[in-house]
């Protein structure tokens, strides 16, 4: 009995070994990857070898194979990828296991240097570890081109870095090839905006900058982004010396070599890009959502407004007209209700709009509007169809008295009121009648409310919104008040009475920010933003100064917008005028401030090159690496 319990026990503990062998074995085969607290790779694919040699002369194969130590990705090559001289058939390139095969569509040009820029596509298969700045170059001539230029590209509006855009070389310097020919030799900015041309032969080029929405490498279009650069540019290198360090260990250096390599130059060429202003003026569209109102949408700012003539309804004095500071929009409200109730409007449109020869020319339209009211959502319509029930079971009930209907009235006046602040009221539609003595402002001193001035006054641009200005005293007690019928709509509706109470903020809520500016010119003005790049305030500088006061605390940064025309816009720029954009600088720092404290700072706007003036903080577009930092981080978590 004991011989036999020994015998099962044995058998179960050799069963037991086995089944738990078998499982650590299938879980090891399953778990493919790093152990916990293993070691990280993060080590880029090796070039090792191509079809043909890399730097080849003479070379005429169109068929091109690259290979590498371990298997690869090449991710988004439609655009890290670049072909140089820029290729109007796209090649073909195809990754598998651990090469990469490309084959060339167009036939190759005698005695040129060909570059393939892979930027950082190439990555490895496990970790996505880039294999960067790598590029492939061989020769249909008896030498290979070397030289090269680099620089940076940025948002003239805003000096944000533009990744993936083409930056390009004309051989030929006439101000037509940008728009008629292929760039000769061509790049792609990374996402730090930084981009480098290779395969350049000695000579003397223009660069450009090139949004290629047409892919046909040239300036075709208005809606291309486009920058380009004022100055000749002559590819030249020079021998520089550089130290290697080679160490024993991690801690002790064994070596410091010098070493000769050649830098190539210029290394510094700074970009602003721009899309011009669209000078082609057409009617876009015109529309009739309601019958008492009709639109006319204009496809860019206009400098007159068009001239309507009714054919069924008298156009004199037939309408409010409110329009955009820029004209491009233009909507008119109809006073008469013998003319809004017609089904169809028809007139008669004069306007200016440009014609085939770009120029500015009168033309004439007939226009019929009918009321094209949006569709209503599945939701809406359900709710109106409860809200027509809910009406039909009230009438059944008892007989309802209707509601009045006043007109709608956005009334803003902050319960906490900034000294710099004031009131504003927003309605649907334009007013016919304002009673300002049924409008009332009082102010409260120890326990009584006094009657105090204040001037009621329409925006400037848009005709349905008004401001009650007033200089606020800090720390005091204000109410504002409307009798009913103070403001009557062009519509026969009137506003109901209303009444808000607020309380002005201590002087001790608030800071101030002072720049000090060096360089500014006569019509400079400064932006101040939030960490959004949002703009919250804007002075024009005076005096070499930029004053910000009573601004709560938090975080500020500041851009400066050379106002060359003084209209107090940032314009942008013209390839045929040769008409560089407005110069946009930014203060280098995020500055911080808080209450009760006043920050002077000084700023020179040429201390700093341009692609180092906006801080990290404010950019959308972050550096790739910083991104790849940041999934390796969290993939080891």
């Amino acid at each position: 009995m004991l011989k036999w319990r020994n015998h099962t026990v044995k058998r179960l503990v050799r069963n037991a070994f086995y089944i738990s062998s078998v499982a650590g074995l299938v879980y090891s085969c399953a778990s493919i990857g790093h152990p916990d607290g293993g070691a990280y790779d993060e080590t880029p694919p090796r070039f090792i070898g191509s079809t043909p040699v890399a730097g080849a002369t003479n070379n005429t194969r169109t068929r091109i194979v690259l290979e590498f130590d371990e298997y690869i990705k090449l991710e988004n090559p439609g655009e890290k990828v670049v072909f140089a001289p820029p290729q109007l058939l796209q090649p073909e390139i195809k990754p598998s296991g651990k090469r990469i095969t490309i084959n060339l569509k167009d036939s190759l040009k005698p005695n040129t240097t060909y570059t393939i820029d892979f930027g950082d596509a190439i990555t490895d298969n496990n970790e996505g570890n880039p294999l960067g700045d790598f590029s492939f170059t061989f020769s249909t001539g008896e030498a290979i081109d070397t030289l090269e230029v680099a620089g940076t590209l940025l948002n003239a509006s805003n000096l944000e870095p533009i990744k993936g855009m083409l930056v390009g070389l004309h051989a030929n310097q006439a101000d037509s090839a940008f728009t008629t020919l292929p760039l000769d030799r061509i790049g792609r900015t990374d996402s730090r905006g930084r981009f480098r041309i290779r395969g350049i032969g000695a000579g003397s080029y223009r660069i450009f900058a090139l949004q290629d929405v047409d892919q046909n490498y040239r300036f075709s279009q208005k809606s291309e982004a486009i920058a380009f650069y004022d100055s000749i540019v002559i590819p030249h290198f020079e021998e520089r010396l550089r130290q290697d360090t080679v160490w024993k260990d991690s801690l002790t250096i064994d070596t410091v070599i010098e070493r000769n390599y050649s830098h190539y130059l210029p290394d510094d060429i700074l970009l602003r890009s721009f899309k011009e202003a669209t000078d082609y003026q057409y009617l876009k569209r015109s529309e009739r959502l309601v019958p008492h109102k009709f639109t006319l949408v204009f496809n860019t700012k206009a400098d007159t407004l068009p001239t309507i003539r009714g054919f069924n309804f008298d156009e004199k004095d037939a309408f409010i007209i409110e329009k955009t500071f820029r004209n491009d929009s233009i909507t008119y409200w109809l006073k008469d209700s013998l003319v809004y109730k017609l089904d169809t409007l028809k007139f008669q449109l004069d306007y200016l709009y440009t014609d085939t020869l770009n120029m500015l020319v009168a033309k004439t339209d007939t226009l019929k509007l009918p009321v094209r009211r949006p569709k209503s959502s599945k939701k809406e319509e359900e709710e109106d169809s409860k809200s027509r029930s809910k009406k039909k079971k009230g009438k059944d009930n008892e007989e309802e008295t209707p509601a009045t209907v006043f007109l709608n009235l956005n009334l803003q006046a902050p319960s906490s009121m900034d000294v710099f602040g004031n009131i504003t009221l927003t309605f649907e539609e334009p007013t016919a009648y304002i009673d300002t003595n049924a409008i009332h402002l009082k102010q409260k001193v120890d326990t009584l409310w006094n009657d105090i001035d204040f001037i009621f006054q329409r925006d400037s641009v848009d005709i349905k919104t008004y401001h009650v200005y007033r200089e606020w005293e800090p720390e005091t007690e204000y109410e504002f008040s409307m009798d009913s019928l103070a403001i009557v709509g062009l519509y026969g509706l009137h506003t109901d009475k209303k009444k808000n109470s607020f309380k002005v903020k201590s002087m001790e809520d608030y800071g101030a920010i002072m720049f000090n500016i060096t360089g500014a010119g006569p019509n400079a003005f400064v932006e101040l933003l939030d960490t959004s790049d949002k703009v919250i305030r804007k002075v024009k500088v005076t005096n070499n100064q930029a004053d910000f006061y009573f601004l709560p605390a938090g975080k500020y940064a500041a851009r400066l917008i050379e106002d060359t025309n003084g209209n107090g816009v940032w314009d942008t720029g013209n390839y045929e005028q040769k008409l560089q954009p407005e110069m946009v600088y930014y203060y280098w720092q995020v500055l911080e401030l808080k209450v009760r404290f006043e920050l002077e700072q000084d700023w020179n706007l040429t201390s700093r090159p341009l692609d180092k003036q906006k801080p990290d903080e404010l950019k959308k577009q972050k550096p790739d690496e910083d991104k790849k930092k940041k999934q390796n981080r969290e993939r080891r978590r």
